[in-house]
């Protein structure tokens, strides 16, 4: 049975291409390339309904978010975002938008999506134009904080310590403030005391050579 199906299949696109011709060559070769394309994004996306598609509207497409309100996902620790998910749905970590959407994800779901953003490229944050004398002054609070001890080589983060290079400013900003004041908390305490420490100057510095900072190849 299927191997005369493809002698049909084979027939009629034989009959198309000697009726339409190239035009009827490229349409094969371009719905060739839209089934190839699909089969990728469900191996490494999930089948649809795809779990990210709900995460592109503030995150972007692979968590590579240009919007300055939004963290970029991609290349973050696995372990982080997983962490992350979980404070959120048990109200530990407030937000308005993520814990409602935590809420409903299983802990596979959770696993999944951690995995997926872990295994994606990080990208530069293309849409943000340092100011030259305060993000070298959050270059020398980076260097004297010794931020890379718990965030890693280029501030790329491992296991359930974020990627800070590269983020968006208002996000760095809006995390540094809220450790300040007491808004978020981290398990370790370690945020807490080091943004203690630092002025509303010195945050808005530091939020400012981290926006600008390249992630490094992951």
């Amino acid at each position: 049975m299927k191997k005369m199906i493809a002698l049909c299949f084979v027939a009629v696109l034989v009959g198309l291409l000697a009726f339409y011709g190239r035009d009827a060559l490229d349409l094969y070769r371009l719905m060739s390339f839209m089934d190839t394309t699909t089969q990728a994004r469900d191996a490494d996306e999930g089948a649809w309904p795809r779990l990210t598609e709900a995460c592109v509207g503030c995150h972007g497409r692979q968590g590579r978010s240009q919007n300055q309100h939004y963290p970029n996902l991609a290349g973050q620790p696995a372990a982080y975002v997983a962490a992350q998910l979980k404070r959120f749905a048990s109200g530990e970590r407030a937000s308005p938008t993520m814990a409602p959407l935590a809420m409903t994800l299983s802990e596979t779901e959770i696993e999944f999506l951690a995995a997926y953003y872990a295994r994606q490229s990080a990208t530069a944050n293309q849409t943000f134009e340092p100011d030259a004398q305060l993000r070298a002054k959050g270059e020398e609070l980076v260097t004297s904080g010794a931020c890379a001890a718990c965030h890693g080589e280029g501030l790329m983060g491992h296991e359930q310590f974020p990627r800070l290079a590269g983020q968006g400013y208002d996000y760095l900003l809006a995390q540094l403030d809220a450790f300040a004041q007491g808004g978020r908390k981290d398990p370790s305490g370690a945020m807490t005391a080091v943004v203690s420490t630092l002025s509303e100057g010195d945050r808005k510095s530091l939020a400012q050579y981290l926006a600008s900072l390249a992630p490094a190849a992951n």
